[in-house]
C-alpha cells in the first residue's frame, strides 16, 4: 500500500495566521508517518508555497494545487488537511476553490464554512431548529439606529461584534449608552456588518464536537472563566482566562449542552472539527457562535478536550484524513 500525500494547509489572510501556523505544526507532527507522507503548505495573501524539510519554499501551482519539485517531478496531494483559521480557510473560499479543481480536503464543505463564518446567519438558521441565542440587532455600515432604540431593545450591558467570525477582534462590551458610538465604529473596522447582542449572564462554555469513526461526539465541555470582562483576543490567545475542562456543571445541564451542541452540528450538516461557544442561562445553553476550524495549537481548547476524552491527537487527525479520502 503506497502512502498517501497529505498537505497540512496553514496560514491564512487574517491576523489569525500566527495561531494557524502553530495549529498546523501540531497536526504536521502528529500525523502517522507509516500511513502518510506529510507536507507543510503555507497559504498567505502574497504567496502560496510548500515549505520543504530544508525550509526551502516551493511554490504551489494554483491551477491544480500541485508543486513542482524540479527534474520533472510534480507532487499532487491526496488530501489537504485544512487548518487555516479565518479567511480563506474558514469562510468557504478555499473549499470552493478545492471543489472546483477536484482536490479532497478535511473539514466541512464550502457552504457550511461560509454560513458559520457569518454569525447572524448561523444564529438565524439555528433558531429554526429551536436553538436559543441572545437578543440582537444587526446593522450594515451606513444604517442608522438610535442609541436609545438599541438600549431599549437589548438593555445594558450589551456586546458589539463584527458579524464575520474571526478571533474575537473588534468586540466591545458596552455598559453605558455613551460608549455605543465608539464600540460600533470599532466593530466596523473589522467588518461592514455588525451584530449588537444583549449580554447573557451565565457561564460561558466552549464545546468541541466532531464526527469521529462514524458518529457525532462531544469531545468535551470547557468552562471559560475570563480574568477580564469577557473572552477577548487577549484572553483567548494570551492566557488571560482560565479554561476548566470538564466544566463545573451538573449532570442534567451537561446533557443539555451535549444535546444542543450535537443538534447544532447536525442541523448545519457539519463535518470535521468544530467548537461552539455557549452561555448557559438558567440551565439553558444559548449559542454565541460556531467555529469550523478552531485553534489546534497545543494550548488550544480542542486538543485539551481530546486528551481528557482519551483520543490521541494522532487518531483525531488521522480520522480527519481518512474521512476526506473516502469523500
Amino acid at each position: 500500500m503506497s502512502k498517501k500525500n497529505v498537505a497540512v494547509v496553514m496560514g491564512g489572510y487574517s491576523d489569525e495566521y500566527k495561531v494557524s501556523l502553530k495549529s498546523g505544526q501540531l497536526i504536521f507532527d502528529s500525523l502517522d508517518r507509516e500511513l502518510y507522507d506529510v507536507y507543510k503548505v503555507i497559504i498567505l495573501k502574497d504567496e502560496w508555497y510548500l515549505l520543504d524539510e530544508k525550509d526551502k519554499k516551493r511554490f504551489i501551482n494554483k491551477a491544480d494545487f500541485s508543486v513542482n519539485l524540479g527534474d520533472g517531478d510534480i507532487l499532487n496531494f491526496d488530501v489537504c488537511f485544512n487548518i487555516i483559521h479565518g479567511t480563506p480557510g474558514e469562510n468557504g473560499i478555499m473549499q470552493a476553490y478545492w471543489d472546483a479543481i477536484g482536490q479532497k480536503y478535511t473539514g466541512c464543505d464550502f457552504y457550511q464554512s461560509a454560513l458559520t463564518f457569518n454569525k447572524k446567519d448561523t444564529l438565524a438558521v439555528l433558531s429554526k431548529y429551536g436553538i436559543p441565542s441572545a437578543k440582537s440587532i444587526y446593522l450594515r455600515n451606513g444604517e442608522q439606529v438610535s442609541d436609545d432604540e438599541i438600549v431599549e431593545k437589548l438593555g445594558l450591558p450589551l456586546f458589539v461584534k463584527p458579524n464575520q467570525s474571526g478571533s474575537s477582534l473588534g468586540i466591545s462590551k458596552v455598559k453605558d449608552k455613551n460608549e455605543l458610538k465608539n464600540a460600533i465604529e470599532f466593530a466596523y473596522k473589522e467588518d461592514d456588518e455588525i451584530l449588537i447582542e444583549s449580554a447573557l449572564n451565565g457561564m460561558e462554555v466552549s464545546v468541541g464536537v466532531l464526527d469521529y469513526k462514524g458518529e457525532v461526539i462531544v469531545l468535551g465541555i470547557t468552562e471559560i472563566v475570563p480574568d477580564k470582562e469577557f473572552f477577548d483576543y487577549e484572553a483567548k490567545y494570551e492566557g488571560a482566562s482560565q479554561e476548566i475542562t470538564p466544566a463545573r456543571i451538573d449532570e442534567e445541564t451537561r446533557k443539555k449542552v451535549e444535546e444542543i451542541s450535537i443538534k447544532a452540528y447536525k442541523s448545519l450538516g457539519m463535518s470535521g472539527f468544530s467548537r461552539s461557544e455557549f452561555i448557559i442561562v438558567d440551565g439553558i445553553p444559548h449559542l454565541l457562535e460556531m467555529n469550523t476550524n478552531p485553534g489546534f495549537s497545543p494550548a488550544s481548547i480542542l486538543p485539551q478536550q481530546a486528551k481528557i476524552y482519551g483520543i490521541s491527537i494522532k487518531d483525531l487527525c488521522g480520522n480527519e484524513v481518512e474521512k476526506a479520502l473516502n469523500k
